[in-house]
């Protein structure tokens, strides 16, 4: 039980911690700030409030320096009194040897305000002197700031007095107070503006991190398609780069691995198809050439009636419809050896057309070559590229029936394994359904009435030797276009 308290109370998503250290920072960042601020501010008004006493000091002595020389006594009494600000609770005047003169009638009851002059001793006529004391008012006690300034005549070194003057410092706390309810409210502004930014940037931090998270649990249930558009070009973003650049590994590793088991696959059946070839070869080939010929030599038989003799014509089709399925079979199964030499694209698909004209012509059928002008040359075996192509100029022959287009185009492409030569055959016929895209390459699988299914298994047999690709691929206007991607390579 202790254990899973303790989990739960440990349990913080990063957002959460993210926005508590934030927030952390920002209060003793801003209380820093404030407090800093505030203590400033509170100098300043107190070096204001100061150099106010000064000059009231300093005016009020300049007024009464006369008197003072004259030791005008009650000149210089009714001037104490004669105070207008309401700040200036009160004056005090002391002559030279810092015995008071005359003083605000309101502090004749507090001796211990004005008996004492804050500049006993001192003779410097720059010199003043400041401090802060509790005095009581009407029952009421109050903070006051003492300024006191000495008193010199022009031409005289010697003091004659001096002059101190009492301010309230009620404005001064007013102005603090309203100084640090400003602070206060401009450091929760700033608070709650950076607990706004922290939530969009934690917010903005955690999300392509979510992203990431939901993209490894759908790679791990084997989605390699899966990918995560990146948001920044930031440290985030490199991270999805890479989780990208991961996924399609993954994917390149597990298409590598489903082609070998399929190539695994296509060596156990062509093992079997090898296996069987021979069989049906040596079970029915030695009886189906006896049978042809003796066919043979009654068709030799010049007596033969007509109806006879066409009945063993078409036994004699017959027999070499077996023949021909029995030597498809013996070809495709038997282990092919490349003879490769160098050729031009052109060369390959103009003498494939070639053996193809007459079947083209019969059907009316039109064909369209879209050759780009410099294609390097191939090395490849020219018999067994033209073998492949010819499988597909017959399927599409057979897919459009009479008056359609065929068209071939070969061009150059290159990717991460080099340059690659890309051959096209498309033709106007209904069309393969997209299901049957690839079983269409796999033995005896046919959509025909007639054939045994082994024309694109063999021409796919023959690209892989040359280390290339062949499938069907999408095309804007209805029938089918098979592409062949061969390497370009020069061998020696």
């Amino acid at each position: 039980m202790s254990a899973e308290k303790t989990e739960m109370k440990i349990r913080f998503t990063l957002q959460q911690r993210l926005l508590l250290w934030i927030t952390l920072l920002l209060v003793v960042l801003v209380g820093a700030i404030v407090f800093v601020i505030q203590r400033k501010e509170v100098s300043t008004i107190f070096e204001e409030s100061k150099n106010k006493g000064v000059l009231i000091a300093r005016n009020t002595a300049d007024r009464n320096l006369q008197s003072i020389l004259a030791f005008d006594v009650e000149q210089i009494q009714r001037e104490s009194e004669a105070q207008t600000d309401e700040s200036l609770l009160y004056i005090v005047f002391y002559d030279r040897y810092a015995t008071p003169l005359a003083h605000t009638s309101r502090i004749t009851d507090q001796p211990s305000v004005y008996q004492r002059s804050l500049l006993q001793g001192l003779s410097d006529p720059n010199e003043i002197a400041a401090e802060m004391r509790a005095v009581s008012f009407d029952g009421r006690t109050q903070e006051v700031l003492e300024v006191e300034v000495p008193i010199f005549a022009e031409g005289s070194a010697d003091k004659w007095g001096s002059v101190r003057v009492g301010l309230s410092l009620a404005e001064m706390r007013e102005a603090v107070r309203k100084t640090r309810r400003a602070l206060l409210w401009i450091g929760f502004g700033g608070l709650l503006f950076g607990l706004a930014g922290s939530m969009f940037l934690a917010r903005r931090i955690v999300r392509p991190l979510r992203k990431l998270v939901e993209g490894t649990v759908r790679i791990s249930r084997g989605e390699f398609t899966h990918r995560i558009e990146p948001q920044s070009r930031d440290e985030i973003g490199e991270l999805a780069d890479s989780f990208n650049d991961m996924a399609e590994k993954l994917l390149a590793a597990r298409r590598e691995t489903e082609e070998t088991q399929r190539r695994l696959v296509q060596s156990e059946k062509l093992a079997q198809i090898g296996r069987l070839a021979a069989s049906i070869a040596h079970e029915i080939r030695n009886p189906l050439t006896s049978v042809k010929l003796n066919i043979q030599k009654v068709l030799e038989d010049s007596g033969l009636p007509g109806l006879e003799r066409e009945h063993l014509a078409l036994s004699q089709e017959g027999i070499a419809q077996i023949e021909k399925f029995i030597k498809e079979m013996l070809n495709f199964t038997r282990a092919t050896e490349l003879q490769k030499a160098p050729f031009t694209v052109e060369q390959i698909v103009e003498e494939s057309l070639k053996m193809m004209r007459d079947l083209f012509r019969e059907k009316e059928i039109t064909v369209e070559k879209r050759l780009d002008r410099i294609l390097p040359e191939v090395v490849v075996d020219g018999d067994r590229l033209r073998q492949v192509l010819l499988n597909l100029f017959r399927n599409a022959v057979e897919a459009i029936g009479t008056d359609g287009k065929i068209v071939i185009s070969a061009d150059a492409v290159e990717d991460r394994s080099g340059r690659r030569l890309r051959l096209r055959v498309s033709d106007s016929g209904p069309g393969i359904p997209e299901k049957d895209w690839e079983n269409v390459f796999e033995p005896f699988f046919t959509t025909k009435s007639w054939g045994i299914g082994l024309g694109l298994a063999n021409a796919r047999k023959l690209v892989e030797l040359h280390r290339g690709t062949i499938r069907v691929v999408r095309k804007r206007s209805p029938g089918t276009a098979f592409e062949i991607q061969i390497p370009i390579a020069s061998e020696t």
